[in-house]
């Protein structure tokens, strides 16, 4: 293989394909980052048997071949390479990279050994790139992170016609983004459980692009994979990944919380309090919100040794009956990720009893209703005396 590429685009590209590669891989040939060159285009792809990544660039090949060298290792020389063309050429043992007077050996290992990547499905839609990592970034914040309930750590994707819904939970939290999407076909329902961290990475890395086309895997074909491929200016990227297995908790009905007592404040008077307010809260204990007419108060102690409050102007709403709560124990983390993630001026809070869970959802005007398309449920705490 000889190839000649524009530093800044291989750079980019092996950084964005390396930083799949599996921390402690399984097998040692995991680590590597598989080089193919062929025609005009050279394709980096990393692979754990779980997810795999692939990005096609444009490269002068003059000797088509493929090796497979230390993925870490080229992204780290790569990324410290000067602002000149970098060759790269192989012989049987090692991959050599010269760039201006720098130059590099290093040695390869056998492609022969290295698994074969999956296959991306069949194409079955198209979603605007900037709003799915929109929607991903509000959700991701719920699912869990503990790798002995998998169920929890992925994010439910829903399809039913032009309409696309993302779900998570940690069961202490839950959240329900819906927008539209352009299938290319008509699609019945389905849904796809797919992990939340690689999901999270996938969106926020093909953000630059127009669009991200879905691919999903036929349920009936038992292959239980998604693709996600965007042309961005570095190249096009593909990413595979294999979904979750288990039965996702319905959640639907559990965001249907009723107004009982309703709280509008502006979303970044409300979360820069609660951060400052937290600062003192010890871990493991809840940050108390205090409802009254025109304001919530803010409260958070470390036993003795420091106390903070903080009023918060809000416009508070009854109802018809008797305030079903006067003060709410927040998980001061929680709420801080609810209300990070709103793009709207205001936010809308909806509590309907002490001890139980309280709706978050963006509100564009104070006057106006709330945002239909984005729901945050959030159990609230007990409160200590």
């Amino acid at each position: 293989m000889k190839i000649q590429l524009d530093k800044d685009v291989l750079a980019d590209a092996v950084a964005w394909a390396a930083r799949s590669l599996p921390v402690r891989p399984s097998l040692p040939i995991l680590a590597g980052l598989l080089v193919k060159a062929e025609a005009d285009v050279v394709t980096l792809s990393s692979f754990d048997y779980e997810t795999s990544a692939q990005v096609s660039i444009k490269a002068d090949v003059d000797t088509p071949g493929t090796v497979l060298v230390s993925g870490k290792l080229l992204a780290d020389i790569t990324r410290s390479l000067p602002s000149k063309p970098v060759l790269l050429s192989s012989t049987q043992s090692e991959l050599e990279l010269v760039c201006g007077s720098a130059r590099f050996a290093l040695q390869t290992l056998p492609v022969g050994e290295y698994p074969e990547l999956p296959a991306m499905p069949k194409a079955s839609g198209w979603v605007s790139a900037e709003e799915l990592s929109k929607a991903v970034n509000q959700v991701v914040i719920a699912a869990g992170r503990d790798e002995l309930l998998p169920v929890f750590t992925g994010v439910r994707i829903e399809f039913d016609g032009d309409n696309l819904s993302l779900l998570a939970t940690d069961r202490y939290r839950m959240a329900l983004k819906e927008m539209t999407w352009n299938p290319s076909s008509a699609i019945t329902q389905t849904s796809a459980l797919v992990p939340g961290k690689v999901l999270n990475e996938t969106a926020k890395s093909m953000v630059g692009s127009e669009r991200i086309t879905l691919s999903l895997a036929e349920v009936s074909t038992g292959e239980g994979l998604i693709g996600f491929e965007a042309e961005t200016p570095s190249g096009v990227r593909q990413i595979t990944t294999r979904l979750l297995d288990g039965e996702f908790p319905k959640l639907r009905h559990l965001m249907n919380i009723p107004n009982d007592l309703t709280v509008r404040a502006n979303t970044q008077d409300l979360v820069a309090a609660v951060r400052r307010v937290a600062l003192v809260a010890e871990k493991n204990t809840s940050l108390r919100m205090r409802i009254e007419q025109e304001s919530v108060i803010l409260e958070a102690a470390r036993g003795d040794q420091a106390q903070a409050s903080e009023a918060v102007s809000a416009l508070v709403d009854y109802g018809a009956g008797d305030p079903p709560l006067t003060e709410a124990g927040f998980n001061p983390h929680y709420l801080v990720d609810a209300l990070s993630v709103l793009d709207t001026t205001y936010v809308h809070i909806a509590f309907t009893g002490s001890g139980k869970p309280c709706l978050i959802t963006p509100l564009p005007d104070l006057d106006g209703e709330p945002a239909d398309d984005y729901k945050h449920v959030i159990m609230l705490m007990r409160l200590s005396n």
